[in-house]
Parts: structure tokens; C-alpha cells; sequence
């Protein structure tokens, strides 16, 4: 089974990318969304806030804004949280792989590059987007200013050193060539596989 890991800087629309490759039926593990799963964990929710000194919510959870208000500020404190969730995100892709049965798999995660993990993939996938675009993406989706969407970017690599990792690129920015480009990959996956 080949391992593909998908990334991109915030706002390049890596889990569109993704939902696309789902949508031929490719296992797809999408790293984000484990990590705010393993965030609302009470146990990880308690370790966190006692790290940050931050309230819990009525619910026992932490409160995501205040949360990336601090680590997307300051590099060490987004790399004492990596290093609470990462392993975890990391055991449950393992657990989640061992029962995956395709010709590929998808690993999407922003942080591929930065974190040394190309290697644990067969091939990578970099999407791509103009800046400007990126930046109006995450302030639409998050309701967040201009200046908080360029704090979370300087926390990732810059799109011209992951290109230079990358094995393939997908242009992001019109739809229809974006599900072009995911096609051609799709076959060109599904064809080295069965090599």
C-alpha cells in the first residue's frame, strides 16, 4: 500500500484536495481533525490548560481561540503543544493505517515538511495558493483579521521551501482544474501501486 502524505500551508485547501481524493473512494486520514479530537480528550484538555494556564470550559474542554491565541504568538508554546498531541495524532494513524486495505492511502497534515515527516510517505503531495488567497480563505472560514491569519502562516514553512520537497503540486485556486490535477494523481497512484 502507498503512502501519500498531502499538505499545504493554511488556507491552500489541502482537505478540499482531500474530500476529492475520498471521493474515489481513497482512505483519507486527516490529521487535524484527530488532533482536536484528542484536544476535547479530558485527560490531554487538563494537561493543556495546567500547561497554558487557561480555563476549562463548563464542559471540561479548552477553549480553541484562547488556545491559538497563545501558541500561534509564541514558537515555543506551539512546540510544547505539538509535542502533547503529535505523538498521539501519530498512534492513532498507525492504528488507523492497520486497517486500511487500498490500493493508497491519503495522510493530510500542514506540517509535513516542518516536522521532518516526508520520509514516512511514499510520495508528497504539496497544494498550493496565492497568498492573498489563503489569507481571504482562513479570515472567511475562521472569522478571523488579516493580522491573526498572518500570525498562524509564520508558524509554517513558506510555500517556495515545500515546493522544493515536494513531489507533486496541486494549484489551488479554480475548482475544476483542482479536481483535474486530483485525477491525474489518482491514476498515477493507483497505476505505481499495482507495479
Amino acid at each position: 500500500m502507498i503512502k501519500v502524505g498531502l499538505t499545504g500551508g493554511i488556507g491552500s485547501g489541502k482537505t478540499t484536495v482531500a474530500r476529492m481524493f475520498q471521493d474515489y473512494k481513497v482512505p483519507v486520514f486527516i490529521a487535524d481533525t484527530e488532533a482536536k479530537k484528542i484536544l476535547d480528550d479530558v485527560k490531554v484538555a487538563l494537561e493543556v490548560s495546567k500547561t497554558y494556564g487557561l480555563k476549562l470550559t463548563s464542559e471540561g474542554l479548552i477553549h480553541k481561540p484562547d488556545l491559538a491565541a497563545i501558541v500561534f504568538n509564541d514558537e515555543k508554546a506551539l512546540e510544547r503543544l505539538n509535542s502533547i498531541i503529535h505523538p498521539k495524532v501519530h498512534e492513532r494513524f498507525k492504528s488507523w493505517l492497520s486497517e486500511q486495505n487500498a490500493a493508497y492511502i491519503i495522510y493530510e497534515a500542514a506540517i509535513i515538511f516542518e516536522k521532518n515527516r516526508a520520509s514516512d510517505f511514499d510520495f508528497t503531495v504539496l497544494v498550493t495558493a496565492p497568498e492573498e488567497i489563503r489569507i481571504s480563505r482562513v479570515m472567511e472560514r475562521d472569522q478571523v483579521s488579516y493580522e491573526d491569519v498572518k500570525s498562524r502562516m509564520k508558524a509554517q514553512w513558506p510555500e517556495s521551501k515545500k515546493k522544493k520537497q515536494a513531489d507533486f503540486i496541486i494549484e489551488n485556486i479554480n475548482l475544476k482544474q483542482t479536481r483535474q490535477q486530483v485525477k491525474e494523481l489518482h491514476e498515477k497512484f493507483s497505476i505505481i501501486s499495482y507495479k
